[in-house]
């Protein structure tokens, strides 16, 4: 059965994983029930066939979340990887050299693709309307990170929330399409209900890290006033300078929160 490394340097099965590219494992079939479940599948993928998250082309099949040739090309973020934010590292080394120079106030964090190769993919889901990439995302993304949440004593993941009238736009916010996923895999409670979006911000991509910073300023307000958490995992799709983690870890701190990790969807390079 093929096993691979996940970022914390643990090997896992990945035999009957979603991040195999397929759903879990089916029972016996024959009854009406499943019959009803195939006929019904059946018509999905004729109204709303599934796409590959790779390659956006129609699957074959509904169990299958990703092309088995597109998933052999996927690139995990492999070691040797930051101690601090996981990026992959060039040479055997604890930090990047963007934790070296900058005290981030999280706690540590960990993505499970490198960005490079995943981009357009990314692109599609969080622009392009393809909310069904999350369940494979979410899927690899529980496999890969959950059980390291898990020795983090993890009480709730927080997506990253976006600004409601982008949400209103976009028809929905792809942190929390990944959270949701992530949650019902791992049992971890998701939180909706705890920070948000207090300022319309403009786009991170085309920023510098300084811009960055000055951009997210009073970007996030608690919503609760006595936060009963004392250690959360915000879910994002793509990690980059880290200035979107820091300022709301900054928020969450002020509420109460004491150990404030990362998980993301993707990551650069670190030097």
């Amino acid at each position: 059965m093929e096993q691979r490394k996940t970022i914390s340097g643990h090997k896992e099965d990945t035999g009957n994983h979603g991040c195999t590219g397929k759903h879990g494992n089916e029972g016996k079939t024959g009854n009406l029930r499943n019959a009803g479940r195939i006929c019904g599948e059946f018509l999905l993928d004729l109204l709303f066939p599934r796409r590959c998250p790779v390659c956006d082309r129609v699957l074959r099949f509904r169990k299958e979340l990703v092309c088995p040739s597109c998933f052999r090309t996927v690139r995990f973020v492999r070691e040797p990887f930051c101690m601090k934010c996981g990026k992959s590292l060039p040479e055997e080394g604890e930090y990047c050299r963007d934790c070296r120079e900058k005290g981030h106030l999280y706690v540590q964090g960990a993505a499970v693709f490198e960005y490079a190769g995943m981009a357009p993919s990314i692109y599609r889901f969080k622009y392009g309307g393809r909310q069904e990439y999350a369940e494979f995302y979410g899927k690899c993304m529980a496999e890969v990170l959950g059980k390291r949440m898990k020795r983090w004593g993890v009480q709730a993941l927080i997506p990253v929330p976006i600004h409601p009238s982008r949400k209103r736009r976009r028809g929905y916010n792809q942190a929390e399409l990944l959270a949701e996923v992530i949650g019902s895999l791992t049992g971890i409670p998701v939180r909706k209900d705890i920070i948000a979006r207090g300022k319309k911000t403009v786009p991170q991509k085309d920023l510098n890290v300084k811009q960055r910073q000055n951009n997210l300023k009073k970007a996030f307000k608690i919503l609760e006033n006595d936060v009963k958490l004392d250690t959360i995992v915000i879910i994002d799709d793509i990690y980059t300078t880290g200035s979107t983690i820091d300022a709301m870890t900054a928020v969450l701190h002020g509420a109460g929160v004491n150990r404030v990790y990362y998980a993301a969807l993707a990551i650069g390079n670190g030097l």
